[in-house]
């Protein structure tokens, strides 16, 4: 298995990245890497460990201040743009991870790679925890920032078969964001959309508020790329500023010192539950044609490594297929 990685995409690039294919590397026996960057500086990391990894020269960046359009048309030796080449061209390349540029990594899937036949566009999918023992996802978190109700049910559709496969769960409950449960409340596009889950084949429970994402009663929350986005940023923000606080209020009391000495072992758990980024690796870029997962650009090689493995078991376990079966599924039951 082949997997093709952007070496130079990202805060911690190449350093970090090439660390992490390393990782994997080690990890999985049966795995080779192509990695697209520049060669003497990912040589120079690699340092003579190269067993199973290829390099694909590549001079230029793409830059998060790029327009991503003109960055996939015109940076054509950058290392993003390189590694879309091989995943277009090479049969035996499974996947790609970046932690470039988002809205370059966007518009390179689709131009360079293309959209499964019927999906209306791809969207982000990135997984966060709930106060329950199970996580949520988020489709969409801001790839797509206008949508229509199409594009909402093909979500709805995508990420169901996602979290089927990530967390083995048959009908996971997909729901749709709106200011209230109701039926019926929501902005027009809520509106339109809110038929369409409920005869879509999936397990529709209805409308959901933003204050209902981490409740645990949400398997696959469903918005447009604006509102999850705005969504997913304010949950991250809420949690890092009560951590803060926390913290703050710890370092305040001598008895408070001493009360966190007997509870570091909880803190230590609770730290773990919310890194989202360390426990769940990348958000999939759902609807391609073939697998891109997209990794925060602040990621270290812990975040890629697990990308790439994250990358194996989606091939494994056939997800672009199992979208393709959603779409099979959603043709019958309007036909019916």
């Amino acid at each position: 298995m082949k997997i093709v990685v952007d070496a130079f995409g990202g805060d911690n690039a190449p350093l970090e990245i090439v660390e992490g294919a390393v990782q994997a590397i080690q990890k999985n026996k049966d795995l080779e890497i192509i990695l697209c960057g520049k060669t003497d500086k990912i040589k120079e990391i690699l340092n003579g460990r190269d067993e199973r990894i290829e390099i694909v020269d590549a001079q230029e960046i793409v830059e998060n201040s790029d327009h991503p359009t003109e960055a996939i048309r015109k940076k054509r030796d950058s290392s993003l743009v390189r590694a879309y080449d091989v995943l277009k061209e090479r049969e035996d390349v499974v996947g790609l991870v970046s932690a470039g540029s988002t809205g370059a990594i966007l518009a390179g899937a689709i131009m360079k790679i293309g959209r499964i036949k019927g999906i209306s566009r791809p969207a982000l999918a990135p997984i966060l925890p709930t106060k329950l023992d199970n996580d949520v996802l988020m489709v969409d978190s801001g790839a797509n920032v206008d949508c229509k109700p199409i594009n909402l049910l093909h979500f709805a559709l995508m990420g169901s078969a996602y979290y089927s496969i990530i967390y083995n769960k048959e009908n996971p409950r997909v729901a749709l964001l709106s200011n209230g449960s109701e039926e019926g409340k929501g902005n027009e596009l809520v509106k339109e959309t809110y038929p369409l889950l409920h005869n879509a084949p999936i397990n529709f429970i209805g409308n959901k508020e933003g204050g209902d994402y981490m409740s645990g009663e949400v398997d696959v929350m469903v918005a447009d790329g604006f509102a999850g986005n705005a969504l997913l940023k304010g949950s991250e923000g809420a949690v890092n500023a009560v951590l803060s606080v926390l913290k703050k209020s710890i370092k305040s009391h001598f008895s408070s010192k001493i009360g966190y000495m007997f509870m570091k072992k909880t803190f230590n758990e609770l730290k773990q539950r919310i890194d989202v980024q360390g426990r769940h690796a990348g958000s999939p870029l759902l609807g391609c044609k073939k697998l891109v997962v997209k990794n925060h650009g602040s990621c270290n090689r812990i975040n890629i490594c697990a990308s790439i493995e994250q990358t194996i078991k989606l091939h494994e376990k056939h997800l672009i297929a199992e979208i393709e079966n959603s779409l099979v599924k959603l043709n019958l039951a309007e036909g019916e």
